[in-house]
């Protein structure tokens, strides 16, 4: 066997171990509904359709501005 077929297999047996699955799926899905969570939060109270985008563009990228203050609390 080669190199190559080894790195393979080990692969594969380490899916088959974990059920298949890297974990980035329950991530993805969290984010999801963390991303709708949010869009509601913001798009919710807004009376125009131009504020209401502004709202969706926040809901988009609420995961940056908590992690900024996050490192801005720990004064990283």
């Amino acid at each position: 066997m080669t190199e190559k077929d080894t790195e393979s297999n080990c692969f594969s047996k380490r899916n088959k171990k974990n059920g298949g699955h890297s974990g980035s799926g329950i991530m993805g899905a969290a984010y999801f509904m963390a991303f709708i969570g949010a869009a509601v939060y913001y798009i919710s109270p807004t009376t125009t359709a131009g504020a209401g985008f502004l709202g969706f563009l926040k809901a988009l990228v609420w995961p940056g501005f908590l992690i900024f203050d996050l490192l801005k609390y720990l004064n990283m």
